[in-house]
């Protein structure tokens, strides 16, 4: 019988925004959806591939909302903010602050032609508009807004290929991108200094750990990895801190991203946490600000309870990690997506994923985590209090298993999975037993 100890009185920390979103259930510039966010308590909405294929045009997006680069980046006339300010006045209005992304959406079919993914032609006027887009939602700058949003994101992906021809985000070398970077960083800091939090650069990731384990000191068994690229994403990495490092370029955050699931993860942060030690930049904040573990090419997961305890598992696992201070799960937009898995794309109606998410809005709104361990593998749980109200976030995805968990007698049970959505049910706490992709809510209020 596996067994969670659980110590109500004995906090250990705080809940982390473990369960942001990428881009947001925005329809359209109609904001009737984003109610949800709210609801369960969602922090941040990461900006994005908002909208689509170049951003629909119209969202976020540096050639969206700075059109001519050859314009006056001085001149308000230049800037089109219009459905830039429609979202962010929608995410404003539901409490969930944005990571805004500085940068271009993925070109999936680059192949054939690539538009916006090529280097800047000018990288300190790419700086400079940059400047002049925060100015207009945290300054007021072009009759804009005072929204003091803390993340700007330089980037994403800029290591997806070594091949210039098959690089779906960046038209240029690593070092390009490093230049880049650095102009782009050191203009912003020194123009806003600490009111805001500068970073990037949205690594692909770490599945290059094991293709040379010996390289890179990580113990892992031996696996086939097909993508040509996960090598390449690792040197990037390296090199982006060395040249940082060397030129006194100033970063506020690391973001990086994984489509594998809650185990491989939890190796990648640990493996970060101390490279970034050895780096020198021990105690970095970092964010996993792309991320799904039940993606389009697992057949058939998408809305069924599969999803919702891998997602539930995988908010679990990273609240335990020290490194990872953001999460943003990809993604949460209404209508038809590879990895929308939060909202049905036929009625627009949630998921029991999206309850994993709300289920973890409750621990976060408690505030405090207390200490909560489980014996058996699969098993994920996490606690949390706010000195009077309790909470318990409990999920597997191994196989079923039977459970005893001490908790206070006026402990209430809801069941989140593909045919319970948050639904209040009976558990004999002595001893159930809990069954594979199932996940299980508990609280005092």
């Amino acid at each position: 019988m596996a067994k969670i100890n659980l110590d109500f009185n004995k906090t250990v920390g705080k809940i982390k925004p473990m369960h942001a979103v990428g881009q947001p259930p925005f329809s359209g510039c109609s904001d009737r959806h984003m109610h949800y966010l709210s609801d369960a308590a969602i922090p941040y909405s990461r900006l994005h591939d908002v909208g689509g294929a170049y951003g629909a045009n119209r969202f976020v997006d540096i050639p969206n909302i700075f059109r001519d680069f050859d314009a006056d980046e001085n001149d308000p006339a230049s800037y089109d903010f219009a459905f830039t300010d429609c979202l962010l006045s929608a995410l404003h209005k539901y409490n969930c602050e944005p990571i805004f992304r500085l940068g271009v959406t993925i070109e999936n079919q680059q192949h054939i032609k690539a538009y916006r993914i090529f280097p800047p032609a000018d990288y300190g006027k790419w700086a400079r508009i940059c400047e002049h887009i925060i100015s207009h939602y945290n300054y007021g700058w072009a009759d804009g807004f005072e929204y003091g949003i803390k993340y700007w994101e330089i980037w994403n992906e800029p290591d997806f290929s070594p091949f210039v021809e098959r690089n779906t985000m960046w038209k240029g070398s690593d070092t390009d991108f490093f230049r880049l970077y650095e102009v782009a960083a050191k203009h912003l800091k020194n123009i806003f200094g600490d009111e805001i939090k500068v970073g990037g650069y949205a690594s692909c990731g770490f599945e290059g750990i094991w293709l040379d384990p010996k390289k890179h000191a990580v113990d892992a068994e031996k696996r086939e990895i097909k993508h040509h690229n996960v090598q390449y994403a690792l040197d990037f990495f390296y090199g982006f801190f060395d040249h940082i490092k060397k030129t006194g370029t100033p970063i506020d955050f690391f973001s990086w991203h994984s489509y594998l699931d809650t185990p491989d993860v939890e190796v990648m942060a640990d493996f970060l946490e101390r490279e970034l030690t050895k780096l020198g930049y021990a105690g970095l904040e970092t964010q996993l600000n792309e991320w799904n573990n039940a993606a389009a090419w697992t057949p058939g997961t998408r809305g069924t309870s599969f999803a919702s305890a891998h997602a539930a598992a995988m908010m679990c696992a990273l609240q335990n990690k020290k490194v990872v201070n953001i999460c943003c799960y990809y993604d949460a937009r209404i209508g038809v997506g590879d990895y929308a898995g939060m909202f049905s794309p036929l009625n627009y109606k949630p998921f029991c994923t999206y309850y994993s998410f709300k289920a973890f809005g409750e621990l976060y709104r408690l505030g405090s985590q207390v200490e909560c361990s489980c014996d058996k593998e699969g098993v994920y749980a996490v606690g949390a209090t706010d000195g009077e109200k309790k909470a318990l976030l409990l999920t597997n995805i191994g196989e079923d298993v039977e459970m005893c968990i001490g908790l206070p007698e006026n402990m209430k049970a809801y069941l989140i999975d593909q045919e319970h959505f948050m639904t209040e049910t009976e558990i004999d706490c002595g001893g159930f037993v809990l069954k594979r992709s199932e996940t299980v809510f508990f609280k005092n209020y």
